[in-house]
């Protein structure tokens, strides 16, 4: 594996750490903000701010890098995303920590960033086992982040912010020495027109076929929204776990996650080609959200993680093939709208699955699986469409 790619990895596990690490402490810090018991509404607004930020800003970002480089952008949003952690440990009020909170939502933006730099670098037939690599280090990142975070905060409420602030330090000082420039720049100034945030949607539009890959990117990253909205509700209410089965049940299959999303895509796209991983991929996650549907006592759920880890196969594969849909010059655009179709996912899917949640959980709780099923099923007709052109390119080449 070459320097920099290591440096992005390193950086993008840094980075999901940093913000693990503040889950664990949020009620206790608005409590202590806000003097109130009540601080559920808090904990919505601070989420739903990051995402929207996120989901404003990810294709800015991306644009900009298209324009000056991936360089620069990056160091400028590590430095800002640094600095800003420092401040939220010393926010005495509300109102400095949502601004806060809103300012992480635009640095976090950077991951449209770190993937289309990723895509200068990786020849075509690479692409699916380095985004695989990708995901599973922001994976491991959020295991670890609030495993760290809980610990943290045990010892000082604010510490925890100090400490994403000293990782993502080191994020910047890793990327300022030894991170290149992967590609060169189109201008040497800011193009104004690039910080319009309507200007992707516009974009989006006008691209043949393009429509498509962001609908099924929206769809897979809708999709995981379900699990953690539905999971611990779900494991109380089916098999009446308690804290530590729905923590143990989470950590196990966030571990076969990160395992084969590290391991297998390569291998997958190698093996059924591209476009077709991405339909094994869903297959694999419909049998096992069908098992979890039925499943009758709570170790059928451990029995079923190796099938459900398997569907995390066909992302990796699906991001390597919407790169072929664009130019080289517009990865970081399209990176961006990508990126911004997982925050709106993260935004509108919590409200509906909660809601189906809420309709079926007196009679049956796992029927929210079949819900979830229904929904990827959606999604193979727009991946066979939607990656048809891609398709004939890799035939081609």
């Amino acid at each position: 594996m070459n320097r920099p790619l290591l440096v992005i990895f390193s950086a993008i596990c840094l980075d999901a750490i940093g913000i693990g690490l503040i889950f664990p402490i949020l009620p206790s810090l608005l409590e202590d903000v806000t003097h109130s018991q009540n601080i559920a509404p808090y904990i919505g607004i601070m989420t739903a701010l990051y995402a929207v930020m996120q989901f404003i800003f990810a294709p800015v970002l991306g644009a900009l890098s298209d324009n000056l480089g991936r360089r620069p952008v990056l160091l400028i949003s590590l430095g800002g995303a640094a600095i800003n952690y420092l401040v939220m440990a010393f926010a005495p009020q509300l109102w400095m920590l949502l601004l806060g909170r809103a300012i992480a939502g635009l640095t976090s933006a950077n991951v449209s960033v770190a993937m289309a730099y990723i895509t200068d670098i990786s020849p075509e037939d690479k692409r699916a086992r380095r985004f695989g690599m990708f995901n599973a280090m922001f994976g491991a990142g959020f295991i670890i982040g609030p495993v760290l975070g809980g610990l943290l905060g045990d010892y000082w409420l604010r510490l925890p912010f100090i400490a994403a602030a000293i990782l993502n330090a080191c994020n910047l000082l890793l990327a300022l020495l030894v991170l290149p420039e992967s590609r060169t720049p189109s201008r040497q100034k800011i193009d104004l027109a690039v910080l319009n945030p309507l200007r992707p949607l516009r974009w989006v539009l006008s691209m043949k076929g393009l429509l498509p890959i962001v609908l099924v990117y929206f769809i897979l990253s809708a999709t995981g929204e379900a699990y953690g909205t539905c999971w611990a509700l779900w494991g109380f209410d089916a098999f009446h776990w308690n804290s530590l089965w729905i923590g143990l049940s989470l950590g196990a299959f966030g571990i076969c996650q990160t395992l084969v999303q590290a391991i297998l895509p390569g291998p997958a796209a190698r093996l059924f080609g591209e476009r077709w991983a991405v339909i094994v991929g869903i297959a694999f996650a419909c049998v096992a959200l069908l098992a979890m549907a039925f499943a009758s006592q709570g170790w059928m759920v451990f029995a079923i993680m190796p099938i459900f880890a398997l569907a995390g196969i066909g992302t990796p594969a699906f991001q390597a093939l919407a790169t072929r849909q664009v130019e080289s010059a517009h990865q970081g655009q399209l990176q961006g709208v990508l990126t911004s179709a997982i925050s709106l996912a993260s935004i509108i899917s919590p409200l509906a699955f909660s809601t189906v949640y809420f309709v079926v959980q007196k009679n049956w709780p796992g029927a929210i699986w079949l819900s979830v099923l229904v929904i990827y099923a959606a999604a193979v007709p727009l991946v066979l469409v939607g990656t048809r052109n891609a398709n004939k390119a890799q035939a081609m080449a």
